[in-house]
């Protein structure tokens, strides 16, 4: 059997399979991924679902041409009483599937033939509306999920500045590690970023604003690596600086703190790559854990208290809007925790007129 680019199968008779159930699978999963490659689907999208289908294929112990839709139903079963995944989750577990089987039942690709040859039989979906589960909302996160408060943010990035000074008063290493860390945390507020979008900054994506010199080189941060769509690349976006303190911020570390002249990043690791994300994870959990702060505020409620602080400053909600990349104010929404601009107007203009009939009423009263 031979897999063209685009993923199709043409089967060479002639050639003897080897552990035929095996390569199958293999050679199946292999045109999925030349399926979805031709889709510009990312390479971190197209390995996840892989994992995925493997998955599946270890908990059923059966081969894609024998799937039937009771085995979805105990996978997606065990998913959430035994693992006890998240909505979002499941679903993507289950879309992975639903994408698999769509491939490989379609004649177009040719399995069908293939497995109806070898195996007397051929893959089929096992994806339905009635035993998956639906995205009927916009918003999945769970409800543990919040912004920080102010107290907790100035509580914590006290405590991280304090953990700095504690590590470099003891002459050991990593300082430095811990003083990064510190201003990634600080740089996710004060710009609401995500973390693949702080992760990546360089010191290139720093600029002027001339209508906002007062923050010097700072006025802009250049969001280089914001979320993609679908088969897209990473959508760009410019954040202007609100803070004034982001300035000082990011000049110190840039100055006393890198450590790489040599590099463009400005958060390189110890080793000069890029800061993964459960490094910059534990240590965040580390010192909520010692200030007390819930498990539910995490890396993502730094962007949540960008947007939430700002709303509730008074800022124009399309400014934010603008300044988290968000294509549908809907999409803000979601973040500020703050009632919305339609809302809060009615409720000022009730709340005028109530006051105004009251005053008026006493001004009838006292009159002779």
């Amino acid at each position: 059997m031979q897999i063209d680019e685009v993923g199709r199968v043409h089967l060479v008779k002639s050639v003897p399979l080897l552990y035929p159930e095996e390569r199958v699978v293999e050679l199946m999963l292999d045109g999925w991924r030349n399926q979805q490659l031709s889709r510009n689907l990312q390479f971190e999208t197209i390995d996840q679902r892989a994992r995925c289908v493997r998955r599946f294929i270890t908990h059923s112990n059966e081969e894609p041409w024998n799937w039937t839709p009771g085995m979805v139903e105990e996978f997606s079963g065990d998913l959430r009483s035994i693992h006890h995944v998240a909505h979002s989750t499941l679903r993507g577990y289950q879309n992975a599937l639903r994408a698999f089987c769509s491939y490989v039942a379609n004649p177009d690709y040719g399995w069908d033939r293939v497995c109806e040859e070898l195996f007397g039989t051929h893959p089929a979906q096992v994806c339905f509306e009635w035993n998956t589960a639906q995205h009927v909302q916009e918003y999945d996160g769970q409800p543990t999920k919040r912004p920080y408060t102010r107290e907790e943010l100035d509580a914590l990035f006290e405590y991280a500045d304090e953990e700095v000074a504690r590590i470099g008063a003891t002459t050991r290493k990593g300082w430095q590690a811990a003083y990064r860390d510190a201003t990634m945390m600080k740089l996710s507020y004060a710009y609401g970023l995500r973390f693949t979008e702080v992760s990546h900054l360089q010191t290139i994506d720093f600029a002027r604003n001339p209508h906002a010199r007062e923050f010097g080189k700072f006025d802009v941060c250049k969001v280089r690596y914001g979320k993609s769509r679908r088969g897209s690349p990473p959508k760009p976006r410019s954040v202007l600086t609100v803070w004034r303190w982001t300035p000082a911020i990011t000049e110190d570390w840039l100055q006393n703190g890198r450590g790489h002249p040599d590099s463009l990043d400005v958060f390189p690791s110890e080793r000069g790559g890029l800061v993964s994300e459960p490094t910059l994870l534990r240590r965040l959990r580390r010192y909520q854990t010692e200030l007390g702060i819930p498990k539910g505020v995490d890396l993502h409620s730094f962007r949540r208290s960008y947007a939430t602080h700002l709303l509730e400053a008074g800022w124009d909600p399309r400014f934010v809007q603008d300044q988290m990349g968000h294509e549908h104010a809907s999409t803000t929404g979601i973040y500020q925790f703050t009632s919305d601009q339609f809302r809060q107007s009615t409720l000022r203009s009730a709340l005028d007129r109530t006051m105004n009939e009251a005053l008026h009423s006493a001004e009838k009263g006292k009159r002779p």
